[in-house]
């Protein structure tokens, strides 16, 4: 019994006892529509008028339920008072089970509410009275316990064993209601099987929508501050002897800054999720940009260009932009200084994409080390993945690292 009483130490059993009793007094308005049937049929007798009005009663409750702002406020309501982690009802959509069992899941709790409500509220009640009259006879009357046809009564010092009881019952009755609500609330307000697996779907279409932005900053981010930041020193080397150098690098950091901070703005919008523009795509037509930063930066880049590239459009273009440039990044960032090669070759079959650099140590302006994460090659190779394609990096003999691409036509979707 003692155990039992802990709970009730916390301000959440309070508050669950207050849910259940403010649960039974908001069923009070339909009392009265409840005790129309009955008062047609007197001729029934008063135990049936009874059970009439306690149906009549639960199935008004039960439609009310129905509704579901009602489901709504109830989750809130249960989630503050009982402390139950409930999550929010999927917007816009209804739940359904293969009976249709799901959307009488509120109604139900409803019910529940209320009969449990109600019951607690008596049962406590009555015990709390005699527990506060019995020892001063406030009530004046008698009380006698019977047991197997054996009636005593109780007087003196056992009034107040008595009152201590009836308290100690009406303690654990309030204690036994909440437990009862905060075990049902899950399961009649928590999610349905439906309602888990529209969550599951956001919860996944979230996932691939933060993943599919990090790998975008990743590529724009990386690739600006990598060139930027070998474009400065070649600035800074060519101020006095060539300013015409100097200012060409100059004016290729501002370009590629300001598209980098599109793609930054863009991002932190989406991630505080406001009201964003339109995602700034960079496609295969912006490749020629992509080069002129490249040779900027001090880079020798040998294209080599084939088919009719101005038919990859969609997701394919993107995707081929993107690996594009995540492989000349790094072939300036780790590359040996030497000439960079990139091929790209449109086909009716799909796209194929090679970048082959010089390995070694990188020499001349902005030839430090570069800070890696790491995620360069695997984030690659997952949106190969993604779009069925083929992906392979590695050495290409002693001196050269390759990687080559293949995006099949049914990417472009």
């Amino acid at each position: 019994m003692i155990r039992g009483l802990r709970p009730l130490l916390r301000g959440s059993t309070y508050a669950g006892v207050l849910f259940a009793y403010c649960g039974a007094l908001a069923s009070l308005p339909l009392l009265p529509f409840a005790l129309l049937p009955a008062l047609s049929w007197r001729s029934a007798s008063e135990s049936v008028q009874i059970v009439l009005i306690l149906l009549v009663w639960a199935v008004l409750v039960g439609v009310v339920g129905l509704a579901r702002p009602v489901r709504r406020v109830l989750v809130v309501s249960a989630r503050r008072l009982l402390g139950v982690p409930l999550p929010n009802p999927v917007a816009g959509r209804r739940p359904s089970g293969s009976l249709g069992l799901d959307r009488w899941r509120t109604p139900l709790w409803l019910v529940l509410h209320v009969a449990v409500g109600w019951t607690g509220a008596l049962a406590s009640g009555v015990l709390f009275i005699m527990g506060l009259s019995l020892p001063g006879n406030w009530l004046g009357g008698e009380v006698r316990a019977s047991l197997f046809g054996t009636s005593v009564r109780v007087s003196g010092g056992w009034s107040w064993v008595v009152a201590a009881v009836c308290i100690l019952l009406a303690v654990a009755i309030c204690v036994l209601v909440t437990k009862a609500l905060r075990w049902a609330a899950p399961r009649l307000l928590g999610p349905s099987a439906a309602e888990r697996l529209a969550l599951a779907a956001e919860r996944e279409q979230l996932l691939a929508e933060r993943n599919r932005i990090a790998h975008e900053l990743h590529d724009s981010i990386g690739h600006t501050l990598t060139a930027a930041t070998i474009q400065a020193a070649v600035a800074g080397e060519a101020l006095s002897a060539d300013p015409a150098t100097a200012r060409a690098a100059m004016r290729s950091i501002e370009e590629s800054t300001r598209a980098a901070l599109e793609d930054l703005d863009y991002v932190l919008g989406v991630l505080r999720e406001e009201q964003s523009g339109t995602a700034p795509t960079r496609t295969l037509a912006d490749l020629p940009e992509l080069l002129d930063r490249l040779r900027h930066a001090g880079a020798v880049v040998e294209p080599e260009l084939s088919g009719d590239l101005a038919q990859v459009q969609g997701t394919l273009s993107r995707a081929a932009y993107r690996i594009l440039q995540e492989g000349l990044t790094n072939a300036l960032r780790h590359g040996a200084g030497g000439p960079i090669a990139a091929r790209v070759a449109a086909g009716p079959d799909g796209l194929d994409l090679t970048v082959v650099n010089r390995t070694g140590a990188r020499t001349g302006p902005g030839s430090g080390a570069f800070p890696t994460s790491g995620h360069g090659l695997p984030g690659l190779a997952e949106r190969v993945r993604l779009l069925h394609g083929e992906f392979q990096a590695g050495p290409d003999g002693t001196q050269h690292w390759r990687l080559a691409v293949r995006l099949p036509a049914r990417a472009s979707a």
